[in-house]
């Protein structure tokens, strides 16, 4: 390929001269600088852009519409204030909320920018900040800092410039991998007069998201250089057991990887929210056919007026009836644009505000250890939280603590490790095992029949155990002080050298082609002969060693499955250690098979003349390596198995369970092995025993089946899973439970069909290749659409090995063809993208890295909060926020549809029934109060306690039950029902009364229609109820005043003397409301209307028809589901036996080893 991204070394100017377009005729650098920005505004763009986005609400553009008419005198039936005024105060309200939450990214971005480093500024390094970094750099990085920018190496003070970092942040990844600098810029570049003479060019590919691969070439000196992602450190690795490296820097800021991989920030809009909008276009047509009805009516009034009534025909002479249809038609429209209620939206946010506070507040997600407590940094989903279908969860440093521990181990048939020890030695004096000087004191292993049996060293099986784990590693030692410091490739390496070393066995040295170890105080020099290295597909690693008497001698260790079948023979041990590794596997912990064979002179001089042979091979020279290895790498002696804990979160298992209860699906996606992945997925009780594995073989078959049987991949993917598995494997039918592992890899080529079509060679892939190519996107989609249909009808999904983008492209795909809300959960750099993606974000705090918290909506310092934060919170603000809209809702139809029914009798002339105030207050103080208490406070249908002890209560969110359309047109039933029964009664009462001496006046029916529409909804919400506090019974009642107090004062004589054209109701609501007749009438209406609801609420409690939520709580009360809490043993189902192998490690460390790279 063509590279065009050039950078020189120590040449700032040469970058600053290119520009590249970005939008229309627009330019900006080509080479970005290295400050970052996750902000969305900034001074000048705040209101512009603020507004811009709050007018992508429909409401809003709503309401400016209706304001707009209010302008125009001839059609305005409203003051205009009434709609300005709250719309003013809903976009203050809502800006001031995203203002406050983009200080906050500001302060990150400020916080990461600012990080020091030492940049090469004209001959020496100078202290300077991260955003002050240019492509073309030279950065100088010390241990345990972190990579500021993606950056060649050119030198470290580690032998032949290795570099060894972490990659957790980026790939969720736990093992160190080694980086090395060119022989070339090794060997020149001594000194910071070199380092600031340096004066090469790297070319290479402009800036992708590709994490694993990179390719360019460096020209200085006239000659040039290849290089590739192991020359390569990347922006988020933190330098480990590495003093001090040099790297020149070719991707800054945002085109580095890393943030190439992190996506955009979106805005987030709540399901609740997307069918509000929905239901504002419903409502606002319903609105404009019921004027335009209402508007023709008039006109036809009008022209029956006038014919009956020539004599006022100078009244009319410049309007005809269609004129006044028209005129009336937006009067209507204004005059009923209030059903829409503004007061809503802002009574919505402050809702939302305050269920954000008792996140924050909530001491059962507070983690004391690190002082962290739980905060809801985005204030508007909080009702999503009850609504989560799928859960994607990152695995290293979310489910995991990233710590490995030696806990069990099996040698010669005999278990040590046992949980009553460990019980006894935590009883004594900590570990039992520090009779070394050595002794590592943090060691989570404590048998003190094992120490014995060490000290007494009269078990040649057992010697030779320690002896392996001594000897057979590619750990690094370095000597401080008296101490010994191991420089581990991956953690499970390190936990099996400290086991050796408290035992007895103790790692002290290494060159070349030596090992040195203390076995029970006398040091023993190995020669090492040869290392046969590990990788993914052998699963294995050895070394072939020369003890102190001249035998050479075998050590293996690996999975149990390669281990098992290369062994000389089987006995009674062998069957006992199997019997451990089931036993081992059923406690989660991850295993290893060690075994060893003496290897004979003869033997080790023909094998090792090829093996030299085949390491110079120019092709092919992995595979006759890999030969050689499977050779010398059989007739094995068993000596037994390692247990090593990968820790889990506190609660991680407990949690998992309870949320599966919930109807909740947990996927995990992870960048590290799937070993790995599968060992955590058990640990957690994400896999059982009893679950069928689908692998890439299954799903490659079960997608074809899924084309063949139809080939517009249309159906459901459970179904075709089931038959083609019944079909293919009988005895699969009794598994009712399936779990998906996938690799990246394969991912990749699901999510990007066009382009395998062509490389595929499956059946599948071929007959989707024999379609035209401009129906490759759309095949595409199909085969995306089959796998999430397969992935979603298995219980548990696992994805390992997968990018940063691959995660929020499963996100999205999960998203886009089962319309589910999602959650993602991480705490690193790799899972920004995925946080950004889902529905929901939640970040990890309180670890090294805060990337995922700095762009997450909610953040935890545990994921075991998890359950809380969804089964209580999330399911209280889903029941608070449904309850509210309904009362909303139902009062505002059940208050304001009076005025439709007024226009029968009004001669449809757009006349409002009420007075301006009453329109004005009602929405704002008279019944927002008692359902703010209700947004705030409503929870206990059941108390936090029972929402955890039955999960099964979530599943209500999820089938969304509490508010969809069904919901909402009984609302709107009951609404106008309550409006018909409060006007028609009132009217009924007004028309028998005329000949009596009873107010019958025109502003005191308006009044009496009011107080009994009034006192209806309140009465409904006093029934609705059902957690009553003194700040619910304060609401109703002050509701209640202040309907009494605003009705005497804007319909007092005083405030119609001082302003006769807005407050024009006079004494009405004293004349009315003193008199008999109408209280009497008031009552009535209040009995017609409460009596319906009353009689429902009776017939569901005796008939048993309850809530769906309260016959979930009772089906879990007589019907429990089984304990989560963790079992013992799991009775075995698979169809195979278990293998519980996972190692964190990476190939080529042996290599190093034996080349002397890593020697200092």
């Amino acid at each position: 390929p063509a590279f065009t991204w050039e950078v020189r070394a120590n040449d700032r100017n040469y970058h600053m001269q290119f520009k590249k377009k970005f939008a229309f005729c627009l330019t900006k650098k080509k080479y970005a600088g290295n400050a970052i920005k996750t902000a969305k505004y900034n001074i000048f763009t705040f209101l512009p852009l603020n507004l811009y986005e709050q007018f992508h609400r429909t409401a809003n553009v709503y309401f400016v519409f209706v304001i707009l008419l209010q302008t125009f005198p001839e059609i305005s039936t409203l003051p205009w204030f009434t709609l300005l005024f709250p719309l003013s105060c809903l976009l203050t309200i809502r800006g001031l909320r995203d203002l406050i939450d983009d200080i906050g990214r500001h302060q990150s971005d400020r916080n990461i920018n600012s990080r020091p480093c030492e940049i090469l500024s004209g001959k020496s390094f100078r202290w300077q900040k991260w955003r002050d970094i240019c492509v073309g750099d030279i950065v100088r990085l010390r241990k345990e800092s972190f990579v500021p920018a993606d950056m060649l190496l050119l030198r470290s003070s580690e032998p032949s410039s290795l570099c060894y970092v972490e990659t957790a942040d980026i790939d969720g990844e736990t093992n160190l991998k080694f980086r090395q600098a060119l022989l070339v810029t090794h060997q020149e570049l001594v000194s910071e007069e070199s380092m600031a003479a340096f004066d090469g060019e790297v070319t290479c590919e402009e800036p992708n998201s590709r994490m694993h691969s990179f390719t360019g070439t460096l020209e200085w000196r006239g000659e040039t250089y290849l290089l590739d992602s192991k020359r390569i450190l990347l922006r988020g690795c933190k330098l480990r057991n590495t003093d001090v490296c040099y790297g020149l820097v070719i991707y800054a800021g945002f085109d580095s990887k890393i943030m190439r991989n992190c996506g955009k920030i979106k805005q987030k809009k709540t399901k609740l929210d997307r069918m509000m909008d929905r239901l504002v276009i419903i409502i606002f047509l319903v609105l404009l056919v019921t004027s335009l009805c209402l508007a023709i009516a008039s006109g036809f009034c009008a022209k029956m007026f006038q014919e009956k009534h020539s004599y006022l025909s100078a009244l009319y002479k410049h309007t005809t009836p269609a004129q006044q249809a028209f005129f009336n038609f937006w009067g209507f429209t204004i005059l009923l644009s209030i059903i829409i209620p503004m007061s809503m939206y802002i009574t919505f946010e402050f809702i939302y505000l305050v269920n954000s506070f008792f996140i924050n507040w909530d001491l059962e997600m507070y983690y004391a250890v690190k002082d962290i407590p739980a905060k809801a940094r985005s204030t508007s989903l909080n009702d999503q939280l009850g609504q989560i279908e799928y859960i994607f969860s990152d695995k290293t440093g979310t489910l995991t603590q990233n710590v490995m521990s030696f806990k069990k181990c099996c040698i010669n048939g005999a278990i040590y490790g046992n949980f009553w020890w460990m019980q006894v030695c935590r009883d004594s004096q900590g570990s039992g095992l520090t009779w070394s000087h050595h002794g590592e004191k943090k060691l989570d292993f404590c048998d003190v029949t094992l120490l014995e049996a060490a000290r007494q060293d009269s078990d040649p099986v057992l010697r030779e155990f320690l002896r392996l784990l001594a000897l057979c590693h590619t750990v690094m030692v370095e000597e401080k002080g008296d101490q010994l410091v191991y420089q581990a490739a991956s953690p499970d390496e390190e936990a099996l050298v400290l086991a050796a070393r408290n035992l007895g066995y103790i790692f002290l040295a290494r060159t070349q082609d030596t090992i040195t170890i203390s076995e029970l105080g006398v040091k023993r020099t190995y020669k090492v002969l040869a290392m046969l290295d590990f990788n993914s597909d052998r699963k294995r690693m050895s070394v072939l060693v020369r003890d102190p008497q001249g035998r050479i001698r075998l050590y293996t260790k690996g999975a149990d499955t390669v281990i098992l079948e290369r062994l000389q023979s089987r006995g009674p041990n062998e069957t006992f250690t199997e019997m451990a590794l089931d036993h081992f596997a059923e406690e989660t912990l991850r295993t290893l098979c060690l075994a060893s064979k003496e290897v004979s002179e003869v033997e080790y001089s023909v094998w090792s003349r090829r093996h030299r042979e085949a390491s110079v091979l120019l092709q092919d020279r992995a595979r006759e390596l890999d030969k050689l290895y499977e050779e010398m790498e059989q007739n094995l002696q068993l000596l037994g198995a390692t247990a090593i804990e990968d820790k889990l979160q506190n609660g991680v298992p407990e949690t998992i369970q309870l949320l599966k209860l919930g109807n909740i699906k947990v996927w995990v996606l992870t960048g590290d092995k799937q070993e790995t992945a599968m060992n955590i997925g058990y640990a957690c009780k994400l896999l059982t025993d009893d679950m069928e594995i689908l692998e890439e073989k299954e799903i490659s078959e079960i997608l074809e089946a899924y084309w063949v049987s139809n080939n517009n991949l249309s159906g459901s993917g459970e179904a075709l899973c089931s038959g083609h598995l019944s079909q293919q494997r009988p005895e699969a039918s009794r598994y009712k439970k399936r779990a998906l592992i996938i690799s990246g890899d394969l991912l990749d080529k699901i999510l990007h069909t066009g382009e395998v079509l062509k490389e595929k060679k499956g059946r599948l892939w071929r007959r989707l290749a024999c379609f035209r190519a401009t129906g490759l996107q759309e095949q595409g989609s199909l085969v995306e659409k089959a796998f999430v249909d397969l992935a979603t009808s298995c219980q548990a999904v696992i994805c390992c090995r997968v990018t940063p983008k691959q995660k929020a492209l499963i996100v999205q795909l999960v998203k886009k063809h089962k319309k589910a809300i999602t959650l993602a959960i991480g705490d690193g750099a790799n899972d920004v993208n995925m946080i950004k993606t889902a529905d929901i974000g939640v970040g990890i705090s309180g670890l090294e890295g805060m990337q995922a918290v700095q762009c997450s909506d909610y953040a935890l310092a545990q994921f075991s909060y998890l359950q809380r934060l969804l089964l209580v919170h999330g399911r209280w603000a889903y029941l608070r926020i449904c309850k509210f809209l309904r009362y909303f809702f139902y009062k505002t139809f059940a208050g304001l549809m009076a005025q439709v029914w007024f226009a029968f009798h009004s001669g449809f002339t757009a006349q409002p029934l009420y007075e301006g105030w009453f329109l004005a207050l009602y929405n704002i103080f008279y019944t927002t109060y008692p359902v703010l208490s209700v947004g705030l406070l409503e929870q206990q249908d059941v108390s936090a306690k029972k929402s955890l002890e039955f999960p099964e209560l979530y599943v209500i969110g999820q089938q969304d039950e509490l508010f969809n359309y069904r919901v909402f047109s009984i609302t709107l039933l009951h609404g106008v029902s309550t409006s018909l029964a409060s006007f028609y009664i009132a009217l009924w009462a007004f028309q028998d009364c005329f000949s009596s001496r009873a107010v019958s006046d025109y502003e005191s029916f308006a009044v009496t229609v009011a107080t009994s529409a009034l006192l209806s909804v309140l009465m409904e919400i006093i029934l609705d109820t059902k957690f009553w506090t003194a700040l619910s019974f304060l609401m109703v009642t002050a509701s209640l005043l202040l309907f009494c107090l605003f009705s005497f004062l804007t319909q007092s004589f005083e405030a119609f003397r001082i302003a006769p054209a807005i407050f024009h109701f006079p004494d009405a609501s004293r004349n009315a409301l003193t008199d008999p007749y109408v209280l009497l009438v008031v009552l009535l209406s209040l009995v017609v209307n409460t009596i319906p609801s009353l009689t429902i609420r009776l017939y569901r409690t005796i008939t048993g028809k309850t809530a769906i939520q309260q016959k979930i709580c009772l089906k879990a009360r007589w019907e429990p589901e089984p304990s989560v809490e963790l079992r013992g043993h799991v009775p075995r189902g698979s169809f195979r036996r278990r293998s519980s192998y996972a190692f964190s490690h990476q190939e080529g460390y042996a290599g190093l080893i034996t080349r002397g790279d890593s020697l200092r």
